[in-house]
């Protein structure tokens, strides 16, 4: 069963990674009229746009250095950095959900950018904890087996 579950971790790199673009234009818009007052913007939402750059960094690190750089990967890596990731975007998603999603914008774009988001930031939540648990699946099983002198390929490469 869990090896079918594992089959589509290509997928779900993929995915992560379109969702994450499209949540880095969500927050550059959210975060763009501070700029221009030349303002510091709330917490929330710089945490927000660190998530985005920071799942970036992770999605290369997890879908590259296994692939192309296998020296430099280590078994436990991919899930000390998803599941820090995992309690970045939610505790982020929370944050900006709490503080400044509204239920109804009536039109504004601005308020409606800033629930796109918030759902967006759930949404990568709900991924990265699919990932998180299917690395450490694979970790523990890898734990169980006996080492051997050929490396095997992982589950995300």
């Amino acid at each position: 069963m869990m090896e079918r579950v594992a089959g589509y971790v290509p997928i779900v790199l993929i995915v992560t990674a379109v969702f994450t673009v499209i949540e880095l234009g969500l927050m550059a818009y959210v975060v763009s009229p501070y700029s221009q007052s030349r303002s510091e913007p709330p917490s929330a939402k710089s945490f927000m746009m660190f998530n985005t750059v920071w799942s970036l960094l992770v999605l290369g690190y997890l879908a590259l250095i296994p692939r192309y750089f296998p020296r430099f990967f280590h078994r436990l890596a991919p899930l000390i950095i998803t599941a820090i990731t995992v309690i970045f975007w939610f505790a982020g998603s929370i944050a900006l959900a709490a503080n400044f999603s509204y239920p109804y914008c009536g039109g504004n774009t601005y308020c409606g950018t800033l629930n796109a988001a918030v759902a967006f930031g759930f949404f990568l939540w709900a991924l990265f904890t699919y990932l998180l648990a299917v690395y450490a699946w694979e970790f523990l099983r890898s734990r169980e087996r006996p080492t051997t002198t050929t490396a095997k390929p992982y589950v995300g490469a």
